[in-house]
């Protein structure tokens, strides 16, 4: 691991703290840390330019936007050749419905988090941006029922 960063208790902390809330004052992070605020400020700064902190996001509840059915869709491209999958990839990324995309081995290419209205819009988004495509060799379907945030992501022991 070469790209990986030597964390001190304090960074983990710190992380720990950041990934349950990343709106925390600097000044309420370092007392929780127990160092001074300007210190905590470098090191988070820190943590920053080594490419351990990415950003930080707004997480929004699709429900509230309309989209209260989830789905993840398992899709076999076919052939599997760059030139194919590079425009597949920036296709599906730029669906509105797209929450993520993976690319993985075995059976299936992709895995994409997709967010819809209703069955009939899960239908049509399967049918038309998908399905329809040449290259798309088959599509599965799962709805998901219910999604569950995990602890916050540390280094292995």
């Amino acid at each position: 691991m070469a790209d990986s960063v030597v964390l001190d208790p304090v960074d983990l902390h710190i992380l720990r703290l950041l990934q349950n809330d990343a709106r925390m004052t600097y000044r309420d992070l370092a007392a929780e840390v127990g160092v001074a605020p300007s210190t905590c400020l470098d090191r988070v700064a820190r943590l920053r330019r080594s490419g351990v902190i990415l950003g930080y996001q707004l997480r929004v509840d699709p429900a509230k936007l309309g989209r209260g059915l989830q789905a993840l869709l398992s899709v076999q491209v076919r052939p599997h050749r760059r030139d194919l999958i590079g425009p597949f990839v920036e296709r599906v990324r730029a669906l509105p419905e797209s929450r993520s995309l993976f690319h993985l081995t075995g059976p299936d290419d992709y895995l994409v988090h997709v967010t819809v209205a209703d069955t009939a819009d899960l239908q049509r988004l399967v049918l038309d941006e998908f399905t329809s495509r040449p290259e798309v060799a088959r599509v599965e379907t799962r709805l998901i029922f219910q999604q569950w945030d995990c602890g916050p992501l540390l280094p292995p022991a």
